[in-house]
């Protein structure tokens, strides 16, 4: 039994891969309008398109918001592209929930970026992604992707695995959402959303 350990993780291993490749990608975002979307707090001022993209900005009181799919999700893979804005960005993707956030932008808590890493309310950063400084492109579009299988999750940054974490008490399925962080003057874009149910 022992000798046939190594070859049963390879074949999980082959298993696990081939899931993630073969899931059929379907954009979520038409690139005209908010459509499959839903915006929280209801009155929008915050959320808009243009030239096919979403552009996020906080008003003059720095209130913030979250755009949610309308859609709920169990497992998938998540790909989106985003651009940093102006002032200080602090963002991310929600999971199933306002629980489990995987960061884009620099944590008002920590006040340094980590982009990549989950957070976690009342654990803050549980676990940090590794070599996000020298992948993140701070003036040009970058590229992440997410997995979610039951409780965990794994994270790339353009093309990079940077982080996989094991959560607690996530829902089985729930929204996705993007959120625009209170009490910060800034902006940032998104485009190229999609996702693919596991």
């Amino acid at each position: 039994m022992k000798n046939l350990l190594p070859f049963l993780f390879i074949i999980c291993l082959i298993s696990t891969q081939g899931i993630a490749q073969d899931a059929k990608m379907k954009s979520i975002f038409n690139g005209k309008n908010l459509k499959g979307w839903e915006v929280n707090p209801e009155e929008n001022i915050w959320w808009e398109v243009k030239d096919g993209k979403i552009h996020t900005e906080n008003d003059p009181t720095n209130t913030g918001s979250t755009l949610w799919t309308k859609k709920e999700y169990g497992d998938f893979i998540l790909e989106l592209d985003f651009l940093m804005g102006k002032g200080t960005v602090d963002s991310g993707i929600f999971l199933r929930s306002d629980k489990d956030q995987i960061q884009i932008g620099i944590s008002g808590s920590l006040k340094r970026d980590m982009t990549g890493s989950p957070y976690i309310p009342g654990k803050s950063y549980p676990k940090e992604a590794n070599g996000v400084k020298d992948l993140l492109k701070q003036d040009d579009w970058n590229t992440m992707k997410v997995k979610v299988v039951g409780q965990s999750y794994t994270v790339w940054l353009n093309g990079k695995e940077v982080v996989t974490y094991q959560s607690e008490n996530m829902p089985e399925k729930g929204p996705i959402g993007l959120q625009l962080h209170p009490g910060n003057d800034m902006s940032i874009d998104f485009k190229d959303i999609k996702i693919g149910k596991l």
